[in-house]
């Protein structure tokens, strides 16, 4: 039955074109929280292979921005308000890449953020909250007062951790595992809503 559901969201991505299933995840994300409004600037980082990009395009509208960040190529878009960035997102350079776009800063920052799985749980929990790290040092650059955010979380020891330091940026933060999500995976999605600012 799990693999039939998994089934039918890949079938789904490729009859509307979209480049992942896990754009589902998205969709249902910012559908159930309201994440992403008309008009929003929006961050995608670890972008490839465009699926939250064109799911973040459709819910911004034509007068939104969205920019993808990845350190893998990704194919372009025929869209004039889809811009990428082919860089990893601990260079220093990225803040004034995304600025050049932006304008200055974004409405919602979207991790989907992670590492090459070694297969050793631990060890892919730790790197992946290295990557959530990095994800929420750009927010203290780039995200608006007021902004959201979405990161994926790979569930481990650190997690309780990380939830504190988040709790003390949001306003309002919660777990949330998407339909679309595997169930066997370890992955869990953090809705973080209203940034209190720049810590």
């Amino acid at each position: 039955m799990v693999k039939n559901l998994e089934d039918i969201y890949y079938k789904e991505a490729k009859k509307r074109g979209l480049r992942s299933r896990s754009a589902f995840k998205l969709l249902e994300i910012s559908k159930k929280f309201s994440i992403i409004k008309k008009g929003d600037i929006i961050l995608d980082l670890g972008a490839a292979p465009g699926g939250w990009l064109q799911i973040a395009r459709m819910l911004t509208g034509k007068n939104g921005k969205v920019i993808g960040v990845d350190i893998s190529s990704i194919k372009p878009f025929p869209y004039d308000n889809i811009f990428i960035i082919r860089k990893d997102v601990r260079d220093p350079s990225l803040i004034e890449d995304i600025k050049k776009i932006s304008g200055d800063q974004v409405d919602v920052i979207l991790s989907d953020l992670a590492p090459k799985f070694s297969g050793f749980h631990n060890l892919d929990h730790m790197r992946q909250i290295l990557l959530v790290k990095s994800a929420l040092s750009i927010a203290n650059f780039l995200l608006k007062k007021g902004g959201n955010m979405v990161i994926k979380i790979i569930m481990g020891s650190e997690l309780n951790e990380l939830l504190k330091e988040v709790n003390k940026n949001f306003k309002y933060v919660k777990l949330y595992k998407p339909k679309a999500s595997r169930k066997h995976s370890s992955e869990i999605y953090l809705i973080c809503k209203e940034w209190k600012g720049k810590s």
